[in-house]
């Protein structure tokens, strides 16, 4: 059966607002044309829609069957057509982002991404480095690591060299990597960052005994509020560093890993992953 959209529309508008002449302007048509169009689709379908009454309308049990359907359908109409900007269809791109580098690189410039490519709704999903790309259904991942992982390809993106970092009443009680051997050492899941920075300053690694955390945003905030010193990527905590809420006592660094944008090899490319993977690319070299 072949029914005319606007007699389809008129109903559903009428039908939600119980009123012709409340659907003539939502509509921004006559009164006279949406009651025309609602009679000719009740003549098509040959059942009445709605009960006429004195005071307005009510719908009929074929109304009322018929109504959640149209309702639904108009909505996913209309969900698809808000897709299209400026003549182009709008593509999700879904990236799980290690809190780090989310918190301190990628949010700081995701505004100049949207609006290089508005066409990409943008989906955003942090995770502490434990990710899973299929399970999760997602187009990328931006994690930290030796660029290793099964079934993915991975392109380099930042270095992220690690430095203790601290509070200033506690930085300034450091004048060499020794010193560190009487403080707390917040460590990371990753046992042997502390032994491979004291191999790069020169100096022998204390027993250690700070808490473990499974994120660097977690540790560095412990850091910030006196909690012991943090071994962290300092490039990501650039803005602490400039509010004064942590400091960088030495100047030894040492890296274990870097950012790498991973994809798995058995996912198509889309033109949504290639703006972002371009402009991941020039923003870092920037």
């Amino acid at each position: 059966m072949h029914l005319p959209l606007n007699a389809l529309r008129a109903f559903e508008v009428s039908a939600r607002h119980l009123s012709f002449t409340r659907a003539a302007l939502e509509l921004n048509v006559s009164q006279a044309a949406v009651s025309q169009h609602v009679k000719n689709l009740e003549d098509r379908l040959k059942v009445p829609l709605f009960r006429r009454l004195p005071r307005g309308l009510a719908l009929t049990d074929e109304g009322l069957a018929l109504l959640p359907v149209l309702a639904q359908s108009f909505e996913r109409i209309g969900q698809v057509l808000d897709q299209f900007d400026d003549g182009r269809a709008r593509e999700v791109l879904t990236v799980g982002v290690v809190g780090t580098f989310a918190v301190g690189w990628l949010i700081p410039r995701l505004r100049d991404f949207q609006l290089r490519h508005p066409f990409v709704d943008f989906r955003l999903f942090t995770n502490n480095n434990r990710v899973d790309i299929a399970g999760e259904g997602l187009d990328y991942a931006i994690r930290f690591g030796d660029g290793a992982w099964h079934g993915t390809e991975a392109q380099a993106l930042l270095a992220a060299p690690l430095s203790p970092m601290c509070t200033p009443a506690l930085g300034a009680l450091l004048q060499a990597p020794d010193d560190l051997a009487g403080q707390v050492l917040l460590r990371s899941y990753r046992a042997d960052e502390w032994v491979q920075w004291f191999a790069a300053a020169g100096s022998a690694c204390p027993v250690l005994r700070g808490a473990v955390f499974d994120s660097s945003l977690t540790m560095a905030e412990a850091a910030a509020q006196g909690a012991g010193i943090a071994l962290l990527p300092v490039r990501m905590f650039a803005r602490e560093l400039q509010q004064g809420r942590l400091v960088r006592p030495f100047a030894a660094e040492v890296s274990n890993g870097r950012y790498w944008l991973t994809r798995l090899k058995s996912r198509p490319v889309t033109q949504a992953m290639l703006a972002f993977n371009a402009w991941l690319l020039e923003a870092g070299a920037r």
